[in-house]
């Protein structure tokens, strides 16, 4: 019988002193496992010496295998680049900052074992966060679901295992705007929790400030929902109503009293109201123009600047040859 395959994908930016902390927690890991393990580091263009303490990682290690990206991607390219390469049974994804515990992954396999092909990590508790972080987090997850229309688990991040056919199916969906969190769960296919405590960073800080968390709050909600869409014809259907009850009952009253020169502050609240709606209105549009100008020029996802297999990977390829 041929002996299963598990890869783990970790994607990196500027986390050089996180990764050997993280990497000996997974050797030891994976000697638990009766596997043929390997892990894909995957260089987001950092700036620091991440790419050089990977090459350290892959010298000492011959199961780990390294991809450098011609820049910084973000994190939901670098792992679709990650998960365009394995070649596995089953793929874990981890962050490279050591705060989703590898020792899980055992829990994950044996899950996988019993016909799940995904198993997601569901954080029951956030060390090292501020109140303000976890309060923000769990917001966006219940106004996602509420705006979306596929289910995205609550308090789960990226740190799960997928099925092969799992990964082929992420592999075909192909748009550049990506959030991840969303395609996984739009694949659909038997799914698990796995409930767990998240730790505090290894080392550093974290790349995500709250702009950023801003921005990819958008991307979500622009990418799987067209509910802001119809929130702004809702709006400005309302508002347009009122404001012709509004100029119907200037007219009756000019009609039946007259209009002596007066209603400057009233003419100028409705003014900035009208506008500030057609504004509005126009930057939600504005968002869901921006997605389909950027699918339309058909960029490439990413851009690979360095590729190194796992020594180990070559030599059985070598054998088979």
């Amino acid at each position: 019988m041929t002996s299963q395959s598990l890869a783990v994908v970790v994607a990196a930016y500027n986390e050089a002193a996180t990764l050997p902390a993280l990497h000996a927690r997974l050797q030891a890991v994976f000697d638990t496992l009766a596997m043929s393990c390997r892990v894909l580091y995957v260089d987001d263009g950092s700036r620091d010496g991440t790419w050089a303490a990977m090459r350290e990682l892959a010298e000492a290690d011959p199961r780990v295998s390294l991809l450098r990206l011609s820049r910084n991607f973000g994190k939901e390219l670098a792992l679709t680049a990650g998960l365009d390469l394995v070649d596995a049974d089953a793929v874990i994804v981890l962050d490279a900052d050591g705060q989703d515990p590898p020792e899980l992954i055992p829990e994950f396999v044996a899950k996988w074992h019993e016909g799940y092909d995904v198993v997601f990590g569901t954080r029951s508790a956030r060390t090292g966060e501020t109140w303000l972080k976890r309060a923000t987090a769990a917001a966006f997850y219940r106004v996602m679901n509420r705006l979306a229309d596929q289910a995205i688990p609550a308090d789960t991040g990226d740190f799960r295992l997928m099925s092969r056919r799992v990964v082929e199916a992420l592999r075909g969906l192909r748009e550049r705007q990506r959030f991840l969190k969303g395609l996984f769960a739009w694949v659909g296919y038997p799914q698990v929790s796995i409930p767990y405590q998240r730790q505090a960073r290894i080392a550093g800080d974290s790349k995500f400030n709250y702009w950023r968390l801003w921005n990819f709050a958008l991307e979500g909600i622009t990418g799987f929902s067209t509910a802001p869409l119809r929130a702004a014809t809702y709006l400005g259907f309302v508002t347009a109503t009122l404001a012709f009850a509004y100029g119907t009952w200037i007219v009756a009253k000019t009609l039946l009293w007259g209009d002596p020169v007066q209603g400057w502050p009233t003419m100028m609240a409705v003014v900035l109201l009208l506008g500030g709606v057609q504004l509005m209105a126009l930057g939600v549009i504005g968002e869901y123009l921006g997605r389909l100008f950027i699918e339309a020029k058909q960029r490439p996802l990413y851009l690979v600047q360095e590729w190194r297999p796992a020594r180990a990977a070559e030599a059985s390829r070598r054998q088979q040859e």
